[in-house]
């Protein structure tokens, strides 16, 4: 019989894409997927430590794994992966002994299955630790297990070279690397070719991407090489760096019609005083600038912001500055987050967290109420109009119903088939809420 795999993924869609190549890695090394932690031989737990509390949820999953091993008998190997492996490396065997085989950063995933054979054959032996960064940024073409049938994350990017003072990314992912224009062109044909519609560019400063390969192929120049392959109808990406948007890329975006009118701006502050402590090198009145630009270019975009509150030093004051950015540029939608200290950062070594929990919880729950009545509104006003749906799943709602995202990544749920699936189509849309709308097929 064949030896059975199971990852689990917390995070970002990096992440997911992470344990798409680990899968079709392990795979490739004869292992068949499974759904249940007690019939794998190998468990893998990708983590992610950007969010709080991501050392504690890796630590109860251990305890988890480590009750069911005493309980069913069956000798697996758990293996580590992900930000949170990169980040802690010895000291989960410390606080985790006797559970974790495989160790693996975030850069080494490639030696994933090599990893497991070897703690394999290690009975009662230490843990493998492979924390070493790879320079490399190259993957193995063909070997992804796609888990999406209708979109395709591709990454151009590993690391960031920004250091926010917040952001544990470049201490876990390594500094910026390109991967080659060539290598990004095959695996989207790849994609495409495999039916997936809609591909999604991956990299932490995704529009900061330069071709190592062909210098003069910049972001812009990447998109517009993607534009022209074959059965790619849709091309998103994640996560761009407000200072990076430039006036070629807003006349690529104006002028291709396969590239989403969806952009993803994060702000983290509405207060300039506290985008400076955060080292994100704009103030609000250069974000403000930019999204007027954004909108006289570009009228029907839609815009999306990442937020953080209770930032060490933020006032009262601070925080009205974020509310009331938020309300002036009116986002489609928002990630919002309290401020948790994440290790090794600049905010975590130099700053004091001076905000009490309870002023964060508060804040936070302010700001998410703002944002649900903006969305509300925007979304109320698509009641009565025509838009195009990429379908992409069976709605989470309704059996009898699917879900799919317009060209401005409003989720839309809408009555019909499975077989409609990956296909586009027109929707009158009839009732809408903060979080979605939905609609009927006009034909």
């Amino acid at each position: 019989m064949a030896r059975k795999y199971l990852i689990e993924t917390f995070g970002c869609q990096m992440n997911v894409h992470d344990s798409e190549r680990m899968a079709g890695l392990l795979e490739q090394a004869g292992f068949e997927a499974t759904g249940d932690a007690a019939d794998a031989d190998v468990v893998v737990i990708n983590t992610c430590s950007v969010r709080e509390r991501a050392e504690e949820k890796l630590y109860t999953r251990l305890g988890e794994l480590r009750e069911l091993a005493s309980e069913s008998g069956h000798d697996r190997i758990v293996a580590v992966a992900g930000c949170v492996a990169q980040q802690e490396g010895e000291s989960i065997l410390r606080r985790a002994p006797g559970v974790a085989n495989v160790i693996i950063g975030t850069q080494a995933l490639r030696r994933l299955p090599i990893l497991v054979a070897q703690a394999a054959e290690k009975t009662g032996a230490g843990a493998i630790l492979d924390l070493d960064p790879y320079e490399d940024v190259t993957f193995p073409l063909g070997v992804t297990r796609r888990s999406d049938p209708v979109k395709a994350y591709v990454t151009i990017i590993e690391g960031c070279n920004e250091f926010c003072s917040f952001c544990v990314v470049p201490y876990t992912r390594g500094h910026e690397r390109m991967r080659p224009k060539a290598d990004i062109l095959a695996e989207v044909r790849e994609a495409a070719a495999g039916g997936r519609r809609e591909v999604q560019l991956l990299g932490q400063i995704v529009n900061h991407y330069v071709a190592p390969d062909d210098p003069r192929c910049d972001f812009p120049a990447l998109i517009e090489a993607i534009h022209d392959i074959e059965g790619v109808d849709r091309i998103r990406f994640a996560s761009p760096h407000p200072r990076h948007v430039t006036r070629r890329f807003l006349d690529c975006m104006a002028r291709l019609p396969k590239l989403c009118r969806h952009l993803h701006l994060p702000v983290q502050s509405g207060s300039t005083r506290i985008l400076e402590a955060m080292r994100r090198r704009h103030t609000r009145e250069d974000y403000l600038d930019l999204v007027n630009g954004i909108r006289e270019r570009l009228p029907d975009v839609a815009l999306s912001t990442d937020m953080i509150v209770g930032f060490p030093g933020e006032s009262e004051a601070d925080f009205e500055d974020t509310l009331s950015l938020t309300t002036t540029v009116g986002y489609h939608s928002m990630f919002s987050f309290k401020y948790s200290p994440r290790p090794n950062t600049l905010a975590d070594q130099r700053l004091s967290d001076d905000v009490p929990e309870e002023v964060k919880t508060r804040r936070i729950m302010t700001l998410q109420a703002l944002q649900r009545e903006i969305q509300s509104r925007l979304n109320a006003e698509m009641i009565g109009r025509e838009v195009e749906v990429l379908v992409d799943a069976a709605s989470r709602r309704r059996v009898t119903e699917l879900s799919g995202r317009t060209s401005t990544n409003v989720v839309v749920n809408l009555p019909g088939p499975p077989e409609w699936i990956g296909r586009t189509l027109p929707v009158r849309v009839e009732r809408a809420g903060p979080h979605s709308v939905w609609g009927q097929p006009c034909r």
